[in-house]
């Protein structure tokens, strides 16, 4: 962290992973004493942060951002040594205060002041990062100066931009008086609930105090100005107008994270092409010298002790091969937003695969499964590797974040970012794929399309409730995949070792290209795998039991009849006979937020019969 008056500091510590999902570019940090945004990339050590080789991501990336993105980086960091002084402790995420309105926790004090104003001192302590803090200098119990909090409110709008609660604006009702003035501001609270309503501003030029409670609803349109355009991780502000809202510090909505995720697959059959594949960022420009002279710089770079078991010549030949099938196919040789249908057919291959990021292996299908179930693949090894390439504010962004409109994408770098950071975990996974003819048999039945019309009309009105145009519906296909791998996850996790919160999603649902098929998988960014407690499960002895024990559970929910009989239509949801004691999942799980679920379309529910696919 960077103040004014000071040098970096060393304030905190996040897993990488947590610096995609939680805490990216843009959001806010609640620390023990101090709250603190990230800044942008252009802040960012980039000698520091390592390179990650995922050209299917990174072609995926330059799409939504631009040609100019050349590279996927981890967050900057080197490794720690015993002393707090050396270079490690100055290698990190870059971040700054915000907000930068502080607040005395003395109640009898409550003064409401900026960090930058001097009423606060920073008391700095590099052995023990949790307790840099802000104090005032008011004298609290036993003599001891009370430590200053941030203040609780903030102001953001649905651009992505993010400022300080406009304190004297507001307390003095749009006449925000002179800076030569001396005003001393106070945020007290009049209650003991801690609402909106108990708190109240005041300033010491006697004018009234000014309920928090007004900020809020339609109040607040009067009572807040436009926005400013303020992007605090970048340090400029543009300019917007657009209507504010307040926020409460630490509110889920003031950050949603825009990510792009792909696993690692197999992209060539021989093992030298797959290590060229890989390593292409490096070995790309040899391609555009002569052999000679590629063969001695080869040896130069980092990715040469695998290459070289297979000489000089064979890599050489490898280069010049992907060379040319770039040149034939274009870069990557894929559509860069098709990230589902190269995996799909991975999982779905006939030949078993063994590399060192992805390992298959097929199984026999269970017996009393073959009328649905037409394969089952077990994933002893995979690697994702997701990449943020922009956040958003107020509201979620689309689930499908590739089809997100770019005017709500908020930028990571003042400029054009040339690179994006990422992260990548390794586990293992569970591929079950549906038979076609199955599937498509069901989709044709009368009580699957008037269930379908329902959970369409209700997608609309969502839509239609936040402005957003019709149309993206992911089909019922998917809402029936969808609600199956949440019926496993919650049965997988009682038997794998693994919490539900552990166990991601993957739903492959296009019928156009015949895709049918869920893969539930578990991944951890410190270790290279898992212990396959989650594979275990796959065999067909444990996996029939499962999937029997599962749909049972699924038939009768705990808040039955209230949860069979929800109606989506009356107030716009994406989700059908679905609640938190028997689908919803953790947002860690599912890829759709808890959205586009029905256990009616699964099996026969105490209200609803005959749509199900395990109901007849």
């Amino acid at each position: 962290m960077t103040t004014p008056g000071t040098g970096p500091l060393r304030v905190g510590e996040l897993r990488p992973s947590q610096l995609l999902h939680t805490y990216g570019v843009g959001s806010v940090l609640d620390l023990p004493n101090l709250s603190v945004t990230v800044l942008g990339l252009d802040f960012w050590e980039r000698a520091r942060a390592t390179e990650v080789i995922e050209d299917r991501l990174l072609a995926a990336v330059r799409n939504k951002l631009g040609d100019q993105v050349e590279q996927l980086r981890t967050p900057p960091y080197i490794p720690e040594t015993g002393d707090v002084f050396d270079e490690w402790a100055r290698v990190g995420v870059p971040v700054t205060l915000f907000p930068q309105w502080l607040r005395c926790s003395r109640v009898q004090c409550n003064r409401l002041a900026p960090a930058t104003s001097g009423v606060f001192e920073l008391i700095q302590n590099p052995y023990q990062p949790d307790k840099i803090r802000y104090v005032h200098g008011c004298k609290g119990q036993g003599g001891s100066r009370p430590v200053a909090v941030p203040a609780r409110f903030v102001l953001a709008c649905s651009q992505g931009h993010l400022d300080d609660f406009p304190w004297a604006f507001y307390v003095h009702r749009g006449l925000v008086p002179p800076a030569e003035e001396a005003h001393t501001y106070r945020l007290r609270e009049r209650g003991t609930t801690g609402e909106a309503a108990n708190v109240y501003v005041e300033c010491s030029c006697g004018v009234n105090a000014r309920a928090m409670s007004e900020a809020y609803g339609e109040k607040a349109e009067q009572s807040l100005p436009g926005c400013r355009g303020r992007h605090p991780h970048l340090g400029r502000a543009p300019g917007c107008g657009e209507p504010t809202r307040t926020l409460a510090l630490g509110a889920t909505n003031t950050w949603f994270a825009m990510q792009l995720r792909v696993f690692s697959l197999p992209r060539a059959e021989a093992g030298l092409d797959q290590l060229v594949t890989e390593y292409w960022g490096q070995l790309g420009l040899l391609a555009r010298l002569e052999a000679e002279l590629a063969g001695q710089l080869m040896k130069t770079q980092s990715s040469w002790p695998e290459l070289e078991q297979y000489g000089t010549d064979a890599v050489w030949k490898a280069i010049k091969k992907h060379a040319a099938a770039e040149e034939e196919g274009g870069a990557g040789g894929e559509d860069a937003l098709d990230l589902l249908g190269p995996e799909w057919t991975a999982f779905t291959a006939a030949a078993d695969t063994d590399l060192r990021d992805f390992t298959t292996r097929r199984v026999s299908v269970p017996r009393e499964t073959r009328d649905w179930l037409a394969g089952v693949t077990l994933v002893p090894r995979l690697r994702e590797v997701a990449a943020l390439y922009g956040f958003a504010r107020i509201d979620a962004p689309e689930w499908d974040v590739a089809t997100t409109p770019d005017s709500r994408v908020a930028p990571l770098a003042l400029a054009q970012p040339t690179w994006v950071p990422c992260a990548e975990t390794r586990g293992e996974g569970i591929f079950l794929r549906f038979s076609e003819d199955r599937l498509r048999e069901w989709e044709g039945w009368p009580e699957v399309g008037e269930r379908a019309a329902i959970l369409i009309a209700a997608h609309e009105k969502w839509r239609a409730q936040r402005g957003l145009p019709p149309g993206h519906f992911p089909g019922v296909r998917y809402v029936l995949l969808h609600t199956f791998a949440h019926v496993l996850i919650r049965e997988f996790a009682l038997e794998c070792g693994y919490g539900a919160s552990g166990i991601g999603e993957r739903v492959y649902a296009d019928t156009d290209r015949a895709m049918a098929g869920v893969l539930l998988y578990t991944a951890a960014p410190d270790s290279e795998g898992t212990l396959g407690g989650l594979v275990s499960l796959g065999y067909p002895d444990r996996l029939d039991i499962l999937i029997h024990q599962a749909l049972d559970r699924a038939r009768l929910c705990s808040s039955d009849p209230l949860c069979a009989g929800h109606d989506p239509l009356v107030h716009g949801r994406l989700y059908g006979a679905a609640c938190h004691a028997c689908l919803f999942a953790s947002e860690t799980s599912c890829e759709r937020g808890n959205h586009y679920l029905d256990r009616a379309l699964l099996v026969d529910t105490i209200l609803d019969g005959g749509a199900g696919f395990f109901g007849r």
